[in-house]
């Protein structure tokens, strides 16, 4: 049956909305741009860096693209007091949920539809902020808390607040980073709407290709206190990003003790 002339002026105009919407999605970093990763405090990096990731309380390197730190599954170190304790996961003995790799970090509940709003109205405004200030980007770290809160938060808690705050971040015009959480890549950036990945350690563990399998960039930060082989032969591995980068864990200035940079 031949469709109404309506109908099929309706469909192109959606089919040319669809192309515009893509046109105008933000733009991932660079596939093999240089990267440096400065959530220890921002500093000038060398001419050849092209991608500079730092907290969401710094300021974005306004010659470079940028890339917005946000802890959005977990309190900052310090600051679990300046969440609602409604928001907080707490077990069933009432106590607060820690996260054992990171004790002054708590885990934030989005298991539960009002605590998760809280969550995402907190964060929503954060990422809003990072657009503001000129980042191009932003990285939502923690997206694994729930494999650490004993079974009261699941993936689809994590990937359906994700995808607001994917959302949140496209409005803002900013592209939104999967951060870690490998074995979950497929999901994250089919319902979640994940524009490209950060992965800490994916050389080390043997999971990059659980992320170039997906995302075109793909930024790696390896560790001098994890190295299981040399850096270089880190980097000469098939599935290594050409981004990677050995950072120190504390992510330590140039100016500070203990401060390691090296790129593959």
């Amino acid at each position: 049956m031949r469709r109404p002339i309506g109908a099929v002026l309706a469909a192109i105009v959606l089919l040319l909305s669809g192309c515009a919407a893509a046109t105008d999605a933000p733009a991932a970093p660079p596939p093999d741009a240089a990267f440096d990763y400065q959530l220890g405090g921002g500093y000038e990096p060398d001419a050849a860096i092209a991608v500079v990731v730092r907290d969401r309380t710094d300021a974005p390197d306004p010659d470079r693209y940028s890339i917005c730190y946000v802890n959005a599954f977990q309190t900052q170190p310090g600051e679990q007091d300046d969440w609602p304790s409604e928001a907080l996961l707490t077990d069933e003995a009432g106590d607060v949920v820690i996260d054992p790799d990171w004790p002054d970090e708590a885990l934030l509940d989005i298991s539960d539809d009002a605590a998760a709003d809280l969550v995402i109205d907190r964060v929503g405004n954060w990422i809003r902020g990072c657009g503001t200030d000129g980042f191009d980007a932003v990285e939502f770290d923690n997206l694994d808390s729930f494999t650490r809160s004993g079974g009261a938060i699941t993936l689809d808690d994590a990937v359906a607040v994700a995808r607001d705050l994917v959302a949140i971040a496209h409005d803002a015009g900013l592209a939104a980073g999967q951060k870690n959480a490998a074995e979950h890549t497929t999901v994250l950036h089919d319902e979640a709407g994940f524009d490209f990945a950060v992965a800490e350690e994916c050389a080390a563990y043997d999971e990059c290709a659980a992320y170039t399998d997906v995302y075109e960039s793909v930024l790696d930060i390896e560790y001098t206190d994890q190295l299981p082989k040399p850096f270089a032969e880190l980097c000469a591995q098939q599935d290594t990003p050409p981004t990677a980068i050995l950072r120190d864990r504390d992510l330590a200035r140039p100016d500070e003790s203990g401060h390691v940079y090296e790129s593959c």
